[in-house]
């Protein structure tokens, strides 16, 4: 077997060396974007892997046309192009952009059979922790208190939840070294007191926990181990408002022995990803495909086939491929609270305002923390735990418990609960912040 795959390796390396890639930028083609092709041999995963390039420099991909059925990617019809804006609507023309792209994309890139999105690189910055597990409100607060508690600080993280499922990958450092902890036994009793709190009282789902020293795509992470974990299964009595869910159909074009993937819904940055994504971590093949987004609403077609040549077979899997696409959708859209907090970074920074969202009854639905440069900028939303709307006097606790800060509330002001004139404030964290602090908060429906 390992003969086999080294001879593989080879004759892919050998036909790259052949048939390099190629990318065309092109910024007269089309009035109101960046026209990008590429040209490369056909595998498993490429189309991702453009779109991953693509998406991690936060260009919005308005409109895209795809074709490989001649065993090349994006072969000559229809024409090869990847329609991309800048996050504000305009042209790319940041040099440093486009020369990224082309090295990224073009003959000086490297993509291997086991894919840049999904290797692991090892690092001696930190240690990445990987959390499955039951969501429930205050889970990320009891997270965050045992690592504090075992003397980690949080770098950088990032949490979803969906269908009462929770997800993050962490990157901690020891408080001590500053560095990853390479310690086993230090290891093990991260993982061992994790892998309790993400159990909880549930007992009829799993909780996992692994530790690394390993470097992956945090967002193509969160997809799989999401999917791994049978996010996309809802319970008989789920109560979800059908008009938010993507509209997803999968047909058989028997002719030509392609299933056919179609989905509208809300527009959004990072849609193409998150679809494209579960496509490939599903292992179906994209042979073509045709993408529209340049209004509010998305519609995204996809001919795949799965890796073993075939169409989809039974009315088992196409189900499987609707609810896992919907599931994909719907991770990264949050409704509640958005709250922005940009602070000192400090070992338990984030078991103290974790801390205060829980004791104020607040659930984080979606978190994303980075430390740039001794600051923490941090980004949640939050929702409160009972269901019902954000109370107002809830923000005005936390607004006197942290102290220096500038509060906002974008939308609307009458989706919070007023503050009754006789109510006290529920808690008080004096002291929370010894250096000044930026905390914004905005009631939003998020899509980023």
């Amino acid at each position: 077997m390992s003969f086999s795959n080294d001879m593989d390796d080879e004759y892919e390396k050998l036909f790259r060396r052949l048939n390099p890639p190629r990318v065309v930028i092109d910024n007269e083609a089309c009035k109101n974007a960046t026209v990008i092709s590429v040209d490369s041999a056909n595998k498993h995963g490429i189309l991702l892997e453009v779109v991953q390039v693509l998406t991690d420099l936060n260009l919005i991909i308005t409109k895209a046309y795809i074709s490989s059925d001649g065993g090349w990617f994006m072969d000559v019809f229809p024409p090869p192009v990847f329609n991309v804006t800048d996050p504000d609507g305009n042209k790319v023309t940041d040099e440093a952009i486009l020369d990224y792209i082309t090295k990224s994309l073009g003959p000086e890139s490297c993509f291997t059979s086991s894919m840049r999105s999904v290797g692991v690189k090892q690092s001696t910055d930190h240690t990445s922790i990987e959390l499955t597990g039951s969501d429930r409100p205050g889970l990320l607060s009891e997270v965050s208190a045992v690592l504090t508690h075992l003397k980690c600080n949080v770098v950088n993280a990032e949490v979803w939840t969906h269908n009462m499922r929770a997800a993050a990958v962490m990157q901690v450092t020891d408080e001590e070294t500053g560095s990853a902890i390479t310690d086993p036994e230090k290891l093990s009793r991260i993982k061992e007191l994790l892998c309790n709190v993400l159990k909880g009282s549930n007992k009829s789902r799993g909780a996992k926990t692994d530790v690394s020293h390993g470097v992956t795509h945090t967002e193509r992470r969160l997809h799989q181990m999401m999917f791994a974990d049978r996010d996309y299964e809802r319970a008989n009595n789920e109560e979800f408002n059908e008009k938010q869910r993507p509209n997803v159909s999968v047909v058989n074009w028997h002719e030509k022995d392609y299933s056919i993937v179609t989905i509208t819904s809300k527009d959004r940055p990072k849609l193409l990803f998150d679809t494209v994504c579960t496509l490939t971590d599903m292992e179906y093949v994209v042979f073509h495909a045709n993408i529209d987004a340049e209004g509010p609403e998305a519609h995204q077609e996809y001919y795949i086939k799965h890796v073993d040549g075939s169409p989809v077979k039974s009315e088992a899997e196409r189900q499987r491929i609707i609810h896992c696409l919907e599931a994909a959708i719907e991770r990264r859209v949050s409704e509640g609270l958005k709250l922005e907090l940009c602070t000192t970074d400090r070992v338990g920074l984030l078991s103290d305002v974790t801390r205060l969202f829980r004791e104020n009854s607040l659930a984080v639905t979606r978190a994303e923390v980075t430390t740039r440069a001794g600051k923490a900028v941090n980004t949640f939303y939050v929702s409160d735990a009972s269901g019902s709307p954000v109370d107002a006097k809830t923000i005005d606790s936390i607004r006197q418990a942290i102290g220096q800060t500038i509060l906002k509330v974008k939308g609307s002001p009458e989706e919070l609960k007023p503050v009754s004139q006789e109510s006290p404030t529920r808690f008080l964290f004096g002291g929370l912040f010894k250096s000044r602090s930026f905390v914004n908060f905005g009631l939003v429906r998020s899509y980023s």
